[in-house]
């Protein structure tokens, strides 16, 4: 048996008393991890993309309009919690059904909860407008770049109104194994983004020159666009009982135990996003207040990791409705498979991911910067980025795999340790009372990643996380 067997063969990825039926074939088990999971890997990799050439684009302003765009991040995210856990819920209970093939009732689940989803963002975009200035104070905006992120931070929320909506379509129809439409959605998002940014920020043709506020406008309008998209995807008379749609006779009012299988799942996942939000927002505060060129620098190496981030979430998604639609099925064995199965596609680009972030670290910066003491900076951050990077896309894919099987709740465990208590501490250390700035702050967060899969690679080797009732 030669090593790569033992690590890429399915039949070596579950414990012999474990095996419920018949088990997928190599080729079988990855095209079929492949086949959910490549959409919404290239729908990260866009958004990704986006947020690299927005960067690219909003940086010929200079340094301070970088940080300007970029302290708006966990401000947005920290309003978002909600969201984002009902989004973790409606795609595990979706998931669940599916696999039950219980298709009206993951009809039933979209429904309704897009109905919450409504007031929730309407709620988010409120606050925002109102609580902009604390928000961004809080997060470590320095007087120098204020003005420009409150009226950014303003402009973009009122857009993910509509984007949140289509967060939610999006999550029901990657739980039932639409991924593509997301892709598409968010493909449309981003290449409006891109236009009106080119439009807007540089005043080109007809269109006025708004700098930040045009880099703004265009992100509301892609977030609109990707709303409309997804919308229209969940508008059809369904042909089979295989397709999402709006238009069935599932009611729209709140049943209890669609309700009930949704909040096992989002109130969990609530508590995590608190704690992430939390970590992070402290861990971007110390890190803004490092100094204009620290925080640039730190903004153009996040741009960057997320492009391993982006396949290990699309990877991610990927487990999630696999794991969550095995577990339906009754078969706990298929959903360790299909696991680790995503797991082993992430590591793997990681590990090439992190070869090219080395070679070509001082090429990378100097896309988003020509500014000799970032490029400097950024090129010794990049290696921090490459560690990361290894970390990340083997725990990106377990924490999915967790959360399609309703686990929300270990993760929001390991999240209050790692990232809302470790993470800004050991970060806060390193940067201050040692000294080490920067690359302080990057150890703090590669520490961070590494503990997160450690934690993840405990639950997955035990059988809890396959028991858990939706």
């Amino acid at each position: 048996m030669n090593p790569f067997s033992r690590l890429y063969d399915p039949k070596y990825m579950v414990k012999k008393e474990s095996i419920c039926g018949p088990l997928p074939s190599f080729k079988g088990a990855y095209s079929t991890s492949l086949k959910i999971s490549w959409p919404s890997a290239v729908e990260q990799i866009l958004v990704a993309a986006m947020g690299f050439v927005d960067t690219i684009m909003v940086g010929t302003l200079g340094k301070t309009a970088i940080n300007a765009v970029g302290i708006t991040t966990q401000p947005k995210f920290l309003l978002m919690a909600a969201l984002f856990a009902m989004n973790t819920g409606i795609t595990a209970v979706v998931a669940r059904r599916r696999g039950e093939r219980d298709f009206e009732g993951a009809r039933r689940t979209m429904k309704q909860t897009l109905i919450i989803c409504a007031a929730m963002s309407a709620l988010m975009t409120l606050l925002a407008i109102l609580l902009a200035r604390p928000l961004l104070l809080l997060a470590g905006a320095n007087s120098d770049y204020l003005a420009d992120a409150i009226m950014y931070f303003r402009i973009i929320m009122v857009g993910q109104f509509f984007g949140s909506m289509g967060m939610a379509i999006n999550a029901a129809q990657r739980g039932f194994g639409n991924t593509r439409i997301s892709m598409l959605s968010n493909g449309a998002a981003n290449v409006t983004n891109v236009i009106f940014n080119f439009l807007l920020i540089n005043g080109i043709w007809l269109f006025p020159r708004l700098g930040i506020k045009g880099a703004a406008i265009a992100t509301a309008l892609g977030s609109i666009v990707a709303f409309l998209m997804a919308l229209s995807s969940v508008l059809k008379r369904k042909r089979t009982d295989e397709v999402m749609t709006l238009l069935c006779r599932s009611s729209w009012k709140p049943d209890k135990r669609t309700m009930r299988s949704v909040t096992k799942v989002a109130s969990s996942a609530f508590v995590e996003q608190i704690f992430l939000r939390i970590g992070f927002f402290a861990y971007v505060a110390l890190v803004a207040r490092l100094g204009t060129v620290e925080y640039a620098t730190h903004q153009i190496c996040m741009q960057i990791i997320h492009i391993s981030f982006a396949f290990a979430d699309g990877f991610g998604i990927g487990s999630t409705s696999l794991v969550g639609q095995s577990l339906g099925a009754k078969r706990p064995d298929l959903a360790m498979i299909y696991s680790k199965v995503g797991q082993r596609y992430s590591s793997t680009i990681g590990v090439a991911l992190s070869i090219c972030f080395v070679i070509f670290r001082t090429q990378l910066i100097s896309l988003f910067s020509d500014e000799a003491e970032v490029i400097a900076l950024g090129s010794t951050i990049v290696l921090l980025v490459a560690v990361a990077c290894l970390f990340q896309t083997a725990q990106v894919v377990l924490t999915g795999s967790l959360r399609g099987a309703g686990d929300s709740r270990y993760v929001a465990l390991s999240s209050l340790i790692s990232v809302g208590i470790l993470r800004p501490i050991l970060s806060y250390i390193l940067c201050y009372p040692i000294g080490l700035g920067l690359v302080g702050a990057w150890i703090g967060l590669c520490s961070d990643q590494l503990i997160r899969l450690i934690f993840s690679h405990i639950r997955m080797r035990g059988d809890k996380w396959t028991k858990i009732s939706l």
